[in-house]
Parts: structure tokens; C-alpha cells; sequence
């Protein structure tokens, strides 16, 4: 299974890196699940073309835990294919609104990516 990233996703994963050092490494193991064509975390009610996934990822930085570690969307673009869509801290976003990962969607797709 192939991964490609958002424009949002990459800048959401510099952005947090600068501040929680471990993140790369937290994401470690999602990745490869993600590249095995696993499909962890629960699938979101999104109603768009593609199914919408968000996993708990534990931050190793802060002692709270998965509940208030990271989150991380993807999309299964095609059966070979997953787009990781965005990422946020739960500790400086509770939650991500359908309509703005119906646009971070849209946007990617419509970039011919």
C-alpha cells in the first residue's frame, strides 16, 4: 500500500514536531500498519467519495496517554492507495469539523494528486 500526504498533513506534522519531539517516532508504527493495508481507527461519517478513517496515536512527550495524544485522518483513495489527510494535537484541538476534511479532501484531489 502506497502513502502520499496532503499539503495540510505536512505542514501539521512540522508543526507539531517543532514542539513534541517524538512525534515522528509515535508515528512509526501507524505508518506501518498503514503500509501493511491495514485500517485502524474508527471510520468517520464524512458522506464523501472516500472512506475516512482517524486513529489515536499516543504522544510519547505528554503522560496523558491516547486520549490526549495525537490525531491522525487518512483516506483510502483505492485499494492500493491511502492519503494521510491531517494531523492535530488533542491537547490544542478537540475535534475536526466534516466540512473542513471535506475541503482539505477536495483540495488534495482536485490538485491532481
Amino acid at each position: 500500500m502506497s502513502l502520499n500526504y496532503t499539503p495540510e498533513f505536512k505542514r501539521a506534522l512540522r508543526k507539531l514536531s517543532r514542539r513534541y519531539r517524538s512525534l515522528r517516532g509515535d508515528l512509526t508504527p501507524l505508518l506501518i500498519e498503514l503500509e501493511a493495508g491495514k485500517t485502524p481507527g474508527d471510520q468517520l461519517q464524512s458522506g464523501g467519495r472516500y472512506t475516512a478513517f482517524k486513529v489515536r496515536v499516543k504522544n510519547s512527550d505528554s503522560l496523558k496517554g491516547k486520549s490526549g495524544g495525537y490525531r491522525v485522518i487518512y483516506y483510502l483513495k483505492s485499494s492500493d492507495q491511502t492519503v494521510l489527510t491531517t494531523l492535530y494535537s488533542k491537547s490544542e484541538q478537540s475535534d475536526i469539523p466534516v466540512e473542513e476534511l471535506r475541503r482539505i479532501i477536495e483540495k488534495y484531489e482536485g490538485s491532481g494528486s
